[in-house]
């Protein structure tokens, strides 16, 4: 993880945690999630690419009152541009309907990272628009661009 991607300030550009300084920084973050495994609605994997943890995706946000909820993954700079992230949210997505039984699964990314809406778009979900400086990343208010997916529409492509 800390040599795949967590400590790349690239990767870390536009996500809402600081590039980690050492493997014990990424140590500590995995302790966070395994604990978090004990809540049967946590939802957080590593990305495996031939053999290699090149990522993470899960769900850091949820409502489940009304089964809907928030996509994220990130993945290391090494497998940009080889269709991983789009195959890893896509999977999400079918475990999140199929599975889970959620109504609504969406995802935001900053509007200076298109690349993350190209991979939302060809995982199925639909622009719906920005939420304008709805996000204090790092210090600053940036503007969010969000994509989602409806159950039916899910349901349809399948």
């Amino acid at each position: 993880m800390f040599h795949n991607w967590t400590s790349d300030p690239e990767v870390a550009r536009y996500m809402s945690w600081e590039v980690h300084q050492s493997e014990a920084d990424s140590r500590v973050y995995l302790e966070g999630t395994i604990s978090g495994y004990a809540q049967p609605n946590h939802y957080d994997w590593g990305i495996i690419f031939e053999g290699t943890l090149v990522g993470s995706i899960g769900v850091p946000r949820m409502a489940e009152a009304d089964l809907s909820c928030e996509a994220g993954y990130c993945l290391g700079r090494r497998w940009w541009g080889r269709g991983i992230a789009t195959e890893a949210l896509r999977a999400l997505i079918d475990f999140l309907f199929g599975q889970v039984g959620f109504h609504r699964v969406a995802a935001v990314h900053d509007p200076n990272n298109p690349a993350s809406g190209r991979v939302m778009q060809k995982a199925g979900m639909t622009r719906e628009g920005m939420l304008r400086q709805s996000s204090l990343i790092k210090g600053r208010f940036v503007d969010s661009v969000v994509y989602s997916i409806l159950r039916d529409e899910w349901e349809a492509m399948q």
